[in-house]
């Protein structure tokens, strides 16, 4: 008989709106986990629908706003009592030459991407307090884990940093019973049918969902590069 290792466990995804959000609820939600899907807006969060049958709900925040991040996890902990697991999966993506980059494209990027994982983060990972087992995973890049690319300076950077941040908090948490992790993918494949380079959705949901197991204690402060073809 199957078990579930992540029954009733509170799993928080931000991006929720997103392809890859959806794909980590669904794969959740298939474990038994109870949901709290975090999107921008209060309109989005209102549409955004939970995976059939799966229990939880919608909050929304700007994460790159500290007084909103809080409000939001206030809320969830005012829902739920408790975090087990954050997958922050929102994010931004951006490509332009260095010389017609503004300082406010900078900051869009630097917000979008490390900003929210410190905020998100941080807000969780005190929700998580006194209960071992704790894990915090985000999405990174290859830019970040391995090299920049030309004409995409802000999102090298940021995603960099994100990988530094992780590691660093990674570090400083083990003690709490609470591992952190960066997922660094190449190209994303949503098309499950598709054959080319990168790995699916599917199976980046599916390597968070083995990190947060039992299975996956082990690990703490991993960069993962999930390159599949592309390695």
């Amino acid at each position: 008989m199957e078990t579930h290792t992540l029954a009733h466990k509170v799993v928080v995804v931000t991006g929720a709106g997103g392809r890859l959000g959806q794909q980590l609820l669904r794969r959740f939600a298939q474990e038994g986990s109870r949901l709290a899907a975090v999107v921008r807006t209060a309109e989005q969060a209102r549409q955004l629908q939970l995976p059939e049958g799966a229990e939880g709900a919608a909050f929304h925040a700007d994460l790159a706003d500290e007084a909103q991040v809080a409000a939001c996890f206030g809320k969830i902990w005012d829902r739920f009592g408790y975090v087990d697991v954050l997958v922050h999966a929102a994010g931004l993506w951006d490509e332009r030459p260095l010389l017609e980059m503004t300082l406010d494209d900078w900051r869009a990027m630097l917000d979008a991407n490390l900003t929210s994982t410190f905020l998100c983060f941080r807000e969780a990972a005190r929700l998580m307090r006194g209960r071992s087992g704790g894990r915090l995973i985000a999405f990174a890049s290859m830019q970040g884990a391995d090299r920049g690319r030309a004409r995409q300076a802000a999102y090298s950077a940021a995603k960099g940093g994100l990988v530094r941040l992780v590691e660093a908090i990674g570090g400083e948490l083990a003690a709490q019973g609470i591992t952190a992790h960066v997922v660094a993918p190449s190209v994303i494949r949503y098309d499950e049918g598709s054959e080319g380079s990168g790995v699916t959705a599917a199976e980046l949901a599916e390597l968070c969902v083995y990190l947060c197991t039992p299975a996956g204690a082990a690990l703490n402060g991993m960069v993962i590069r999930a390159y599949g073809r592309d390695f």
